[in-house]
């Protein structure tokens, strides 16, 4: 194929074995998170680049050298895709007036974000984040309720030794003394940081802890630690955090060198993978406290908490560890083959009825050889086959055959719904 109609570089297409994961995981997630009282929110997938300039902050990764810019003729707001949805979600937040309503507001989503990162396992530049976020309250109770939530979702897709790492990174009144601590710290040192680092020494000293070069996580290790410097608030509010999460049980560990790599985050960070992930793709999913993040689109201070999930790396999880996926949330109930024109139309009106009834069904009206017809029902793992010929569309019967172990029987066309309820 020609190169010029090939896919681009860091995308891909999702075809139907990897589309049933998708699907297996949006519905355990949508399934809790619904439980919960969060409420789907679809934001655009393109958004004014102010807005992530603004809130995510202007000399972070995503912004300085990931962001997909959309070129506009003419003059205009520059444009861009959206690399996450937090700042979307909170834009949405205050355009739609939920700033007015009862507060807290609880919002989920899907879809996908773009980064303009290298391409590698795990990571494309087109990618699936599921979030939930809590807009309106400062209660400790929020962050650890995020944290339960993603917990139990990673629980219901069967994600074993899963642990979460969790630190708290102050707010404006305490980070500006630990950042000229820090500072302090890598003064003498520099020459061991890469040349990122080195840049960010200058600009944002918190975003030299988030590095994975090796050589400067090693200097990282011994340097000042953020929750030796919170204020009174901060260390109240994240012994708080730690005291729910052992009311709920949940296995943490203290990451003292943990934060996120977005300028809006505040008190709480927290990142869930799994103890036996030597796969280098990091966190499953992370998250935090954005207290700031709506002030800084002009409105009055309100605290929000939120969490994104890689939807791919969770798959890839799911496939590597090679977790059994319930038949039933993939495989067909029902298959039906049909030969012969009257046949075929009996079988479009039986289709119809059966879905009606809500079984999982198949067809493949369009194929006349039976053989063939079969070896679909086999592949798509359809537990029974209804086969339908001249014989049986003139006498009203329907031949159901067990897949499995190849037995049939004669069944009549205006009892085949209750026999397959009683067979399934």
């Amino acid at each position: 194929m020609n190169n010029k109609f090939q896919i681009p570089r860091g995308m891909k297409d999702i075809l139907q074995d990897d589309q049933k994961y998708f699907d297996y995981f949006l519905k355990k997630a949508v399934k809790i998170v619904s439980s919960y009282g969060f409420q789907k929110i679809t934001t655009p997938i393109i958004e004014k680049t102010s807005l992530f300039t603004t809130g995510v902050g202007q000399n972070t990764d995503i912004v300085e050298k990931e962001l997909f810019k959309i070129l506009k003729s003419g003059k205009g707001e520059s444009l861009c895709l959206r690399p996450e949805n937090t700042a979307g979600v909170a834009r949405a937040y205050l355009e739609n007036g939920f700033i007015s309503k009862p507060q807290p507001v609880q919002f989920y989503y899907f879809g996908p974000m773009f980064r303009h990162d290298k391409p590698q396992a795990g990571r494309y530049r087109q990618f699936h984040q599921f979030g939930i976020e809590i807009i309106g309250s400062k209660d400790a109770c929020c962050d650890a309720q995020i944290i339960q939530v993603v917990y139990q979702i990673f629980k219901s897709l069967n994600l074993k030794n899963l642990i979460i790492k969790v630190n708290s990174i102050g707010c404006p009144e305490c980070r500006p003394d630990f950042q000229n601590f820090l500072k302090e710290y890598f003064r003498g040192k520099t020459n061991n940081l890469c040349k990122d680092c080195k840049r960010r020494l200058r600009v944002n000293p918190l975003r030299v802890l988030d590095c994975k070069n090796q050589a400067c996580k090693e200097v990282v290790n011994q340097s000042p630690k953020s929750i030796d410097h919170l204020c009174k608030e901060c260390n109240e509010h994240f012994k708080n955090v730690l005291e729910f999460l052992d009311e709920l049980d949940l296995p943490y560990d203290l990451e003292p060198c943990l934060v996120r790599g977005l300028d809006y985050y505040t008190k709480t960070v927290f990142e869930i993978e799994t103890k036996e992930d030597n796969q280098g793709q990091g966190a499953l999913g992370g998250g935090g406290r954005y207290d700031g993040l709506i002030e800084l689109f002009g409105a009055k201070s309100t605290p929000g908490v939120g969490v994104a999930l890689g939807v791919e790396r969770i798959i890839e999880q799911i496939k590597t560890r090679k977790n059994k996926i319930s038949q039933t949330d993939f495989s067909y109930q029902v298959f039906i083959a049909q030969l012969g024109l009257l046949a075929k139309k009996k079988a479009l009106r039986l289709f119809r009825d059966l879905q009606s009834q809500n079984f999982k069904v198949s067809a493949s009206l369009s194929r006349d050889s039976l053989k063939s017809q079969l070896r679909i029902a086999n592949q798509i793992k359809a537990k029974f086959a209804l086969i339908l010929g001249q014989k049986e569309a003139l006498e009203e019967t329907i031949i159901l055959r067990d897949m499995e172990t190849g037995s049939q029987e004669v069944i009549k066309e205006n009892k085949i719904v209750e026999e397959l309820k009683k067979r399934l």
